[in-house]
């Protein structure tokens, strides 16, 4: 397999092909790294010596990946030095507008929809307390979120990358006593590969309505509306999926019927869990509440037909010339 691989790394023939090739082989769910997970079934003894092995053969294997990265993005930007000549003897090219990123454009419309519900806005750092991001909304310390492997640690501290918006709930609710209805949109960071369709940066945007008497049927009716707004679709059919979530009791995912029949999970939602509200010194016997959160990403993904997730994050004047919004004043 060894040489295999190597040799597959070698043919590579562009750099999407070679990062697929490292994703398949060093990433989360790779080959190599399935091995390595093998290796607690083993005897001490075995298990070292395994290890070692295996950890060589990844090790040579990223070396590999590295050495023919730089020989394709020599070739590449060759290539692309020969395409993109300029004759510095025409007259130069007129200044070009601006335009809106889709990310900020669907954050916008959605924040600017849901105000007219009476909902505020509000943010909050990207570092931030393990209290915040996982104790206070009923996360243990247990729960696999808070594995190495799914957040980021800030070296030296006690702090994260924050891995949801939830924080900004927390925050708020501390803060502004019920009856409140509010957004947080924003940035957050989870240790993943970069494909097609993730990303380590991301934005989510979450809802919460903290009121008397709110109920599993005001969550539904909120999320039916919106989504209806949202794709210009008044038939808009959506499905709610029994889920468990630890800050939400009951909780459920909601799943948008799509092209061809095909039913697209859009987010998760549920009544807000009694202890997140005690957390926030709010009596749950007086107050109910839901919250909902979803990606921008995907809903602008869906919405404007953009099907790789990394074109957000390219910075390519090109590609927001064809998705981009209006000039910018």
């Amino acid at each position: 397999m060894q040489e295999q691989w190597l040799q597959q790394i070698q043919a590579s023939q562009n750099l999407t092909t070679l990062d697929d090739l490292r994703v398949n082989l060093l990433g989360k769910s790779g080959l190599v790294t399935q091995q390595l997970k093998t290796l607690g079934a083993l005897a001490p003894e075995e298990r070292k010596a395994k290890g070692a092995e295996i950890n060589a053969l990844k090790d040579q294997i990223a070396l590999a990946i590295e050495e023919k990265k730089i020989i394709l993005e020599a070739q590449a930007l060759d290539l692309r030095l020969a395409n993109e000549k300029i004759d510095i003897t025409l007259p130069s090219r007129p200044e070009s507008t601006g335009k809106i990123h889709p990310i900020s454009k669907a954050t916008q419309d959605i924040t600017q929809y849901f105000s007219q519900l009476g909902f505020q806005v509000f943010d909050g750092p990207h570092v931030e307390t393990q209290e915040l991001n996982f104790d206070a909304l009923n996360i243990p310390a247990h729960h696999p979120a808070r594995q190495s492997q799914d957040t980021f640690y800030v070296s030296g501290s006690n702090d994260i990358l924050r891995t949801q918006t939830s924080p900004v709930q927390i925050r708020t609710l501390r803060n502004h006593k019920p009856p409140i209805r509010f957004l947080a949109p924003g940035r957050v960071f989870r240790s993943d590969d970069l494909d097609a369709t993730h990303t380590p940066m991301f934005h989510q945007l979450e809802g919460v309505v903290i009121e008397e008497g709110i109920n599993f049927s005001h969550l539904k009716g909120a999320l039916i509306d919106f989504f209806s707004w949202f794709f210009e679709n008044p038939n808009t059919n959506l499905r709610f999926r029994p889920s468990f979530f630890p800050f939400t009791e009951p909780s459920a995912e909601v799943d948008i019927l799509w092209k061809n029949g095909k039913w697209l999970e859009m987010g998760g939602c549920g009544m807000m869990h009694p202890k997140v509200l005690r957390n926030c010194d709010i009596d749950p016997d007086q107050f109910q509440g839901f919250a909902f959160g979803m990606g921008i990403e995907r809903l602008t993904m869906l919405k404007y037909g953009i099907d790789d997730i990394r074109s957000f994050y390219d910075g390519d004047t090109r590609w927001l010339d064809l998705y981009g919004f209006g000039a910018q004043s």
